[in-house]
């Protein structure tokens, strides 16, 4: 049976060319008109969704879209209509979410392709540049305060250079373009009547740098034009508000919830109301009371298209309670909602120490020592037949379930070495000397990979670090000698420089004895048999031999 997508052909006709030609207004009506016919027609909503995002009414467009998935879930154009809604909406992580649940069911979709990573590197930019966002623009013409700021000819053309080139560096740096960025983002309101009380225990409060006298003259010029648009039930709500930060600031926390509701009785559509209630709640540890604070000025923040920035205020201090609660999955689920919709510095460094503590408990918890040997006895099999990538697969999970071997780091090296993959090596027997500065072996497998990088004079010294902890170990005392003569091949002079910066080549040419017979060895050559019977003497020739202070041909 086929499905019947409007029962009135005449509405689809009428809708369809109404949004062709720019008749917005019109084609909402028509699409409205056919889904009182056919309201399970999850098309309609479908188009409608389109026709409000055009028109930019979001919300609206969000919730067609809601209501066209929750219809017919695999139709994947629904999915597309509900991730640019919420994106439009600055909700990023929903959209992102939003996309990736129509990629499920048409995972080559182009248009979810598309409008994911349109999505993803809006996310990723707003830090960089507010000019890149109209609606920042728009805000700049619609403050009062800022609209007064623009009234200056400078200002005016350094924001209108912004617009056409929001990354110019260069213009941000500028005195009047950082006044009128303060005065939109809230930073800049000295002794004003700011909307959020200062929170020192609650980080998602701002900042507030101090202004210059002409700025607060305008600020409070600003402020009294705004109070004036107030009606008297808004006056009194706002001067309960008041009440209730003085309490606040005094800690009085009884009476600052006392007058917080008041206002919220006075004008329920006030967000910064519910907000700052959530404050006292949150000072009081009383967490569910402030959760539900938060809950409710969200919801009557997108009810009353409120600023985002107090909707990401309100999505931080949910995440902060979370936080207290040591629940650190769902406070960064917070934390990701809260710079979804704005982008706040200390709520992205927040989220970013979060995310590195949930990653450390995610590797505390999968250490196992005993998988770990299992893992390092499968590596050697494995190094020992020659297969040495398969062998470094089982070291590497031996490290992840151990990190605290350095055995198993020497033996990484050694594999990495076969694979002439010397960087990694060096970075492996650097790690196991770190864990155990005795262990022998990685300064022997550090010096072999330093002789495969031809970094013979670094190889030599890892070596000595081996000689140090054992002066009779014959690997060492081999690849130092191996590592002296292609270091005397290749550049002698710069090895005899070196030579003679050493301590112990100097203690031995300053001392008289050795001065007496390095010059007879000089003159008579066959002396050099009869010193090498004192062992005293033959250990500081060999040492002059081995530096390439004495070459014998």
């Amino acid at each position: 049976m086929r499905e019947i997508l409007i029962q009135d052909p005449e509405f689809k006709i009428k809708a369809k060319n109404a949004f062709q030609a720019g008749k917005n207004e019109d084609a909402i009506k028509y699409y409205s008109e056919a889904i009182q016919l056919d309201d399970k027609n999850h098309v309609l909503y479908s188009n409608r969704s389109a026709v409000y995002a055009k028109m930019n009414k979001y919300d609206d467009a969000l919730k067609d879209a809601e209501k066209c998935v929750s219809l017919k879930p695999e139709f994947v154009k629904g999915y597309s209509r509900q991730g640019a809604a919420l994106s439009c909406l600055k909700r990023y992580e929903d959209s992102i979410n939003a996309y990736e649940a129509g990629l499920k069911l048409d995972p080559q979709n182009q248009q979810l392709l598309d409008g994911l990573k349109r999505v993803k590197s809006t996310q990723a930019g707003p830090l960089s540049s507010p000019f890149s966002d109209p609606q920042f623009l728009i805000q700049i013409m619609t403050h009062p305060i800022a609209r007064e700021l623009m009234k200056d000819p400078e200002t005016a053309e350094l924001i209108r250079q912004l617009g056409a080139n929001p990354d110019n560096e260069l213009l941000y740096q500028n005195p009047k373009v950082m006044k009128v960025i303060g005065v939109i983002l809230d930073f800049d309101l000295p002794g004003g009547n700011n909307n959020e009380i200062s929170m020192k225990s609650d980080p998602t409060a701002f900042s507030q740098p101090t202004s210059t006298p002409s700025t607060t003259q305008t600020v409070n010029s600003a402020t009294d034009n705004k109070k004036k648009n107030l009606t008297s039930t808004q006056k009194q709500a706002e001067e309960e508000k008041e009440k209730g930060n003085e309490a606040y600031k005094k800690k009085d926390f009884t009476t600052a919830l006392h007058h917080y509701d008041k206002a919220i009785e006075l004008d329920t559509s006030n967000v910064t109301y519910y907000t700052n209630k959530a404050a006292v709640y949150f000072e009081q540890k009383e967490w569910d009371n402030c959760i539900k604070q938060c809950e409710k000025a969200i919801e009557i923040g997108r009810e009353n298209k409120a600023d985002y920035k107090l909707i990401a205020k309100a999505y931080a201090r949910m995440g902060n309670v979370h936080l207290q609660r040591k629940d650190y999955q769902v406070s960064l689920k917070y934390f990701n909602h809260s710079l979804s919709e704005h982008r706040n510095p200390d709520i992205l460094k927040k989220k970013q120490e979060i995310e590195k503590l949930l990653k450390d408990e995610e590797a505390k918890a999968y250490i196992n020592p005993h998988i770990a040997n299992e893992e390092k006895k499968k590596g050697n099999d494995y190094f020992q037949k020659g297969d040495f990538p398969t062998a470094l697969k089982h070291y590497s999970e031996a490290i992840k379930r151990n990190p605290t071997d350095p055995k198993v780091y020497s033996n990484r090296a050694a594999c990495y070495s076969k694979l002439m993959e010397f960087t990694l090596a060096l970075k492996d027997c650097d790690e196991a000397i770190k864990l155990d500065p005795t262990f022998i072996k990685a300064y022997l497998r550090k010096g072999s990979a330093l002789i495969g990088m031809k970094d013979f004079g670094q190889a030599m010294s890892a070596f000595a670090k081996a000689l140090e902890i054992d002066p009779n170990c014959q690997k060492a005392i081999n690849g130092y000698r191996s590592c002296t003569m292609k270091e005397k091949s290749s550049n002698p002079e710069e090895v005899r420089q070196r030579a003679m910066n050493d301590p112990e080549v100097q203690n031995i040419l300053s001392d008289p004895s050795m001065q007496i017979i390095l010059e007879q060895m000089q003159n008579e050559p066959q002396a050099l048999r009869e010193h090498f019977k004192n062992p005293a003497i033959a250990h500081k020739i060999q040492r002059l031999i081995d530096v390439g202070i004495i070459d014998i041909r």
